[in-house]
């Protein structure tokens, strides 16, 4: 177990560079199931959830090399089609191998995913598809276990017409990739639009599959019979940027973040200058300016181009720090405002309406206290809160941060913060 330990207030300022999307690089890895040559993915974060998916990989016999940001995957010796419970109990997105094994194993059986504390996400979506495209699928309490037809000796998936009952993201990608090997064409209705879904169809088409749409709400994907390899670059992590500029913001200070497309924030931007956050825009940058008084804003979580789940919590806590009220309204997550109790604890002021709505109520001044991380995206807000808190914080179970930021007390350490890591 880790904590960290942060002496606050602090002043953000300096350049920081945006790593490779925690969301994207899984899917990818994933991905390569289906490769039948060798695979190399570069700008490949350094995160814990990345390190599990390329365990699993290895499971199925996968070698895998990796060199800082850069790893080499060759699948010469794939043979397993099972999940081990261990790795499908401790990782979110375990189920994003489901497509990919089930296109090229023809079968594969797998726990249900873990969960954190903001609760588990259904994968009936994923289920409903993969029986459209001729799998049997059985499920119980514990466990689903896919299985392709078999035509002449050989597994193979069928394509068909498919109508998502919501654009869930994992399921258009774990289709995609099963649809990408299946015999006919697949259309999928109501396909997520997320940019991380394109650029997973990206790399897919550069392997060999003939995947048009993606990146809107139709999607078709004529299938082939198998994916060569290639080579592809995990587009930078918005997410992680739009964390490192509310942080840039709440404390007041000057930040500049390089490797990102502004035009790939959507309604990011648009609420934090609602806030009164300065933003500057290059072509490959952004550039953040704490403002004197912040504006209180109301925000509901929208799919792709709307304000991303994942932002909700670390733009929660700016608000606490925003003259006036503020209605913060997640859809998505049942437990995404469980952690807004250690919130009151330094200091804000916050109602929980229901489930998925919170009114914060700012300027509260935050005082520093001793906290726990609950789960990813509750964790580094608690690091912001810490930031632009008085006193010392001090934030214990950090692995749960390590999920999705990499080295980040480092990262800020750059930028002028006081934090540091106690195991």
């Amino acid at each position: 177990m880790s904590k960290f330990i942060i002496d606050g207030p602090a002043k953000l300022n300096g350049t920081v560079r945006a790593n490779g999307s925690k969301n994207a690089a899984p899917k990818l890895l994933a991905a390569t199931l289906l490769a039948t040559e060798p695979v190399t993915l570069t700008n490949v974060p350094n995160i814990s959830d990345v390190a599990s998916l390329i365990e699993i990989l290895e499971t199925f016999g996968m070698r895998v090399k990796r060199s800082g940001k850069t790893v080499r995957l060759d699948p010469g010796r794939l043979r397993s089609t099972k999940v081990p419970d261990r790795l499908a109990r401790q990782l979110r997105s375990a189920a994003v191998v489901l497509g990919p094994a089930l296109g090229r194993f023809g079968a594969v059986s797998m726990r249900h995913p873990g969960g954190d504390i903001i609760g588990k996400r259904s994968i009936d979506v994923h289920l409903k598809g993969f029986a459209r495209l001729g799998a049997d699928v059985t499920a119980d309490d514990v466990r689903y276990r896919l299985r392709a037809p078999h035509r002449g000796g050989i597994s193979r998936l069928r394509g068909a017409e498919i109508f998502l009952e919501e654009a869930s993201v994992t399921a258009t990608e774990n289709l995609l990739m099963a649809a990408a090997v299946a015999d006919g064409t697949t259309v999928i209705h109501n396909a997520a639009s997320e940019l991380h879904v394109e650029d997973l169809a990206d790399f897919l088409n550069e392997m060999g599959a003939r995947i048009t749409g993606a990146g809107t709400n139709l999607v078709t994907i004529e299938g082939v019979e198998r994916l060569g390899g290639g080579k592809h670059a995990v587009r930078p992590d918005e997410v992680e940027a739009g964390t490192l500029a509310i942080a840039a913001a709440i404390t007041g200070g000057v930040v500049r973040i390089e490797g990102v497309d502004p035009q790939h924030f959507g309604m990011v931007l648009i609420k934090l200058r609602e806030a009164g956050v300065r933003l500057k825009t290059e072509r490959d940058a952004i550039v953040v300016t704490g403002p004197h008084r912040l504006r209180a804003t109301d925000l509901k979580t929208e799919t792709w181009p709307g304000f991303p789940t994942d932002l909700t919590s670390p733009f929660t806590v700016l608000m606490t720090q925003a003259k006036g009220m503020s209605l913060i309204h997640d859809h998505m997550y049942e437990g995404r405002f469980f952690y807004t109790d250690k919130m009151v604890a330094m200091g804000a002021e916050i109602t929980m309406a229901d489930p998925h709505r919170i009114i914060v109520f700012g300027p509260t001044p935050l005082m520093g206290r001793e906290l726990e991380s609950p789960d990813i995206r509750a964790g580094i807000t608690l690091v912001i809160a810490g930031l632009a808190a008085r006193g010392r914080t001090v934030i214990d179970h950090v692995e749960h941060i390590d999920r999705a930021y990499e080295r980040i007390d480092q990262r800020l350490r750059a930028l002028g913060a006081r934090i540091r890591r106690v195991r």
